[in-house]
């Protein structure tokens, strides 16, 4: 899971379910499995975070405009994603922790926000206890039948993106009335 935090894309839903069959099996501990997922989440999530922290602005701005165009970033959309970030990204921590794809690369933008630390930890294993706890339960039930698996994994991740485009718009109806 540490690894799965990073930028390595070895995706989650290959990792925490069969551990937690294990548990059911009783090999591990279902405590164990979520417990140890959320700590390997919130590793590689450190990492990138400090990665980002250390290589900094400058050099990510350098290399933007010198080869963004190969990996189509521009710029512009660099310092739309970093006032962005300014504004809301508390929430985009957590959010992104939900979200597949998002959760490998969203602590990079908090380590170039220099984003307090015990906040970017906080949302950082809030998100990851959610997604660690809901393939662990599918793992834990649903393990031993791979098409039932796979249909409530398919199911349980379409409705989380439902819950964070949820968790998004009261967020916005929040920051609208202030």
């Amino acid at each position: 899971m540490a690894l799965e935090s990073t930028l390595v894309p070895i995706p989650s839903e290959i990792i925490i379910p069969p551990a937690a069959y294990l548990a059911y099996k009783g090999s591990l501990s279902l405590t164990g499995v979520i417990l140890s997922g959320v700590l390997g989440s919130l590793a590689g999530s450190l990492f990138n975070y400090f990665i980002a922290l250390k290589i900094g602005r400058p050099v990510i701005v350098y290399f933007i405009k010198k080869y963004g165009k190969f990996f189509l970033i521009t710029e512009k959309a660099f310092y739309k994603v970093e006032n962005f970030w300014d504004n809301h990204g508390h929430i985009s921590t957590f959010v992104g922790r939900l979200l597949p794809g998002f959760r490998h690369v969203i602590s990079i933008p908090a380590g170039f926000a220099k984003m307090n630390l015990y906040l970017f930890s906080f949302f950082t294993t809030l998100g990851a206890g959610i997604w660690c706890c809901f393939l662990a339960f599918c793992g834990y039930f649903f393990g031993k039948n791979e098409m039932l698996l796979k249909e409530y994994l398919h199911k349980g991740s379409f409705g989380l993106i439902i819950f964070c485009v949820i968790l998004i718009a009261f967020y916005i109806k929040f920051k609208l009335k202030k």
